[in-house]
């Protein structure tokens, strides 16, 4: 084992990096700080600038490289070319505004540094550009890339991506060693519109095809081999042409996200993906020069600070051109107030023309480097960051966004009482609405998204532009007379803080609260949401279901066998019988009755008994709606219906009545029956 590590200074490289990773990442778990923070150390220390414990700082950059492209084409099979075209709006005029904005700031901020025009542009084109692995990591790791401003940041990293190409192309021309640039850029554009008709060919004709003749062999490692080989040869493609490997892997990604073994290539990739980006960010902290902090500390802080909030009212300037209100242009701005890996490559260009001198080069690494460092943590403070500037005194054209699409008011906005008003109008907000709509259920939506909200007014849905966090915006959807709220959307903090601010406006809401996964049940519940329902949970119930369907389980004993699993977490009024459905919408009607189920005892005195002769609604003012028996239900059930061993009934009122039967039904001592 020595002599083989002797021979392979790589694996002895590898070996070293995951050893320390593992303690400093043990260390950060401790203080709760993110895993990227401890990578990041890990490269400080192990670097040629620190302890020299690594040789092969190349090849641990190429693996780097092999991180940042798996972690695309994770992000790509995750997303769809459906989904990408829904933000096109937001890449390319968010995308562009980041761009340019930046680029201009940055240039004037240069010149009146004393700096020559092409490095002022040239300092513009790097600081523009942000970290699309750190942020995407963060957002993944904080289940906010489907959030409004995970998805908005999304596309204007997408934009920045494909930015990068035209930057290096016009990097000679900024130094005085111009081709034809008018030459360049016209193919540049006959190369980018070649790889979008290859992906809209290959996403529907020539990749289903292939996974198709591939998954009818039944072979595991055919199929992994297959999907590597996809986006690597995707990835080299792109490079080869003149754009980065990381676009290529998320286009590989798109395409292969539009067939039915997404999942199963998704669940395949995903261990290697984590393996390989842990490498990118160890490899970021290998560029730091702790020394050249030490000797500039205070001037590294200054330019540090000032990037990071240029870069953040820039963003969320561009942000605030979509549409979206004030806290998601703050929560989108420090996400990407960071300076990106593909900066380095850039910068490398520039030093190779003239552009940096190698002094501000290494300035640049560094600073560029801090920016990523504390980015992890600008991004967790985020939420608190945008709560304190929303209660400054801000003009509340601001707070709500520019851009407002809420041209018209609903004409029954003054009559609307015991409605149901929904946050949200993705997938499931428009589930939630379509629903209410068929039951004949009164609704009002709110959305932060201002295109949504254009498309749904044209359809005549009564919905609102706004951002629920503000009480203003649940004061317009007259919160005080509604009867259920459900909050629908991505962003878990945004959640917290719309369930606290509902529960304190209105006391007697039903707040039905949907989660991501399990451990965020508690603090919705402590916030004063009713109902909290996690799709991790909800998934896993419906898969059992499905499962114990299939082996033929009685439809009583799954139910059974629900209740239970549920009874450790929540209880809510979903089941798998249409009855049951049934029953929970009339709960939201009867909101100061009950609907219960319970299963009298075999020695109970109402077996064998009619409810004539039990006489529950007249001596309890309980209610029997329905019964279920042998897998079938006897609806609204009449006088002479008799009771059977193993029965279940489901009884209708008030809460301490129907504790009474229960408790009473239990003891065949008790005497139900008075004549």
């Amino acid at each position: 084992m020595f002599l083989l590590l002797m021979e392979v200074p790589l694996l002895n490289d590898i070996v070293v990096i995951f050893g320390l990773s593992i303690a400093i990442f043990f260390i950060c778990y401790r203080l709760r700080l993110p895993a990227i923070v401890g990578f990041l150390i890990t490269g400080m220390l192990a670097g040629p600038h620190g302890f020299k414990l690594v040789g092969a700082v190349h090849e641990v950059e190429i693996l780097a490289e092999i991180g940042v492209v798996l972690l695309l084409f994770t992000i790509g099979i995750e997303f769809s070319l459906g989904e990408l075209l829904k933000i096109k709006k937001a890449v390319l005029l968010g995308g562009t505004l980041q761009v340019l904005l930046t680029i201009f700031a940055t240039f004037a901020l240069a010149k009146q540094l004393g700096r020559p025009t092409g490095e002022s542009i040239f300092l513009g084109f790097l600081i523009s550009l942000s970290s699309t692995a750190i942020v995407l990591k963060l957002l993944q790791e904080r289940l906010e890339v489907d959030s409004s401003h995970g998805r908005t940041c999304l596309a204007i990293l997408i934009f920045q991506d494909i930015a990068v190409v035209p930057m290096i192309l016009l990097t000679p021309f900024l130094a005085g060693q111009a081709g034809d640039l008018t030459k360049s850029l016209l193919i540049l554009a006959l190369k980018i519109a070649g790889i979008l008709l290859f992906v809209a060919i290959s996403a529907k004709w020539i990749v289903p095809t292939v996974l198709h003749q591939i998954v009818r062999t039944r072979s595991r490692e055919l199929f992994l081999m297959s999907i590597v080989a996809m986006c690597f040869a995707v990835a080299l493609f792109t490079s080869y042409i003149g754009l980065s490997l990381a676009l290529g892997a998320f286009l590989a990604g798109l395409i292969i996200s539009e067939s039915e073994y997404s999942h199963q290539a998704f669940g395949n990739i995903l261990p290697f993906k984590d393996i390989f980006t842990s490498f990118f960010f160890v490899s970021i902290g290998m560029l730091l020069d702790a020394r050249l902090l030490l000797a500039q500390p205070i001037k590294i802080t200054v330019i540090v600070l000032v990037i990071i909030l240029l870069k953040t009212i820039v963003a969320a300037v561009a942000v605030a051109a979509l549409g979206f209100p004030l806290r998601t242009m703050l929560l989108a701005g420090l996400a990407l107030s960071q300076i990106a890996e593909f900066s380095f490559i850039l910068s490398k260009a520039g030093t190779q023309t003239g552009l940096m001198s190698d002094e501000t080069y290494q300035l640049f690494l560094a600073v560029s480097v801090m920016t990523m460092i504390i980015s992890p943590l600008i991004i967790s403070l985020s939420p608190q960051i945008a709560d304190f500037v929303l209660t400054l005194p801000i003009p509340d054209k601001l707070k709500s966004g520019f851009v407002n699409p809420n041209q018209t008011e609903i004409a029954q906005k003054e009559h609307l009482k015991d409605h149901l008003i929904i946050i949200g109008f993705g997938i499931n907000g428009k589930n939630v609405a379509r629903a209410a709509k068929a039951a004949g259920i009164t609704y009002f939506a709110i959305e932060t998204n201002a295109d949504t909200v254009k498309s749904a007014k044209k359809e005549g849905i009564p919905i609102y532009y706004g951002d629920a966090i503000q009480e203003s915006v649940l004061e317009h959807a007259a919160i005080k007379d509604a009867r259920v709220m459900v909050i629908a959307i991505s962003d878990p903090i945004a959640t917290r803080k719309i369930t606290a601010i509902a529960r304190q406006l209105s006391p007697k809401l039903h707040i039905i609260a949907r989660t991501r996964f399990v451990q965020e049940m508690k603090p919705l519940y402590d916030l004063g949401a009713e109902e909290v329902i996690p799709e991790e949970f909800e998934t896993s119930v419906e898969i059992f279901t499905r499962v114990l369907t299939k082996y033929l389980i009685p439809r009583e004993e799954i139910e059974k066998f629900i209740s239970e699993v549920r009874c450790d977490g929540y209880e809510m009024f979903r089941s798998l019988s249409s009855t049951s459905a049934n029953i929970s919408d009339l709960k939201v009607h009867l909101a100061d009755v009950e609907i219960s189920t319970f299963k009298p005892t075999e020695n109970s005195i109402l077996i064998n008994n009619t409810l004539a002769k039990i006489k529950l609604r007249k001596n309890y003012g309980v209610s029997v709606l329905a019964i279920r028996r042998d897998g079938k239900h006897i609806s609204n059930p009449d006088a002479d219906t008799q009771i059977l061993a193993n029965d279940t009934l489901i009884v209708l009122g008030e809460p301490e009545n129907i504790t009474k039967v229960i408790n009473l039904t239990k003891n065949s001592t008790d005497n139900l029956v008075k004549t």
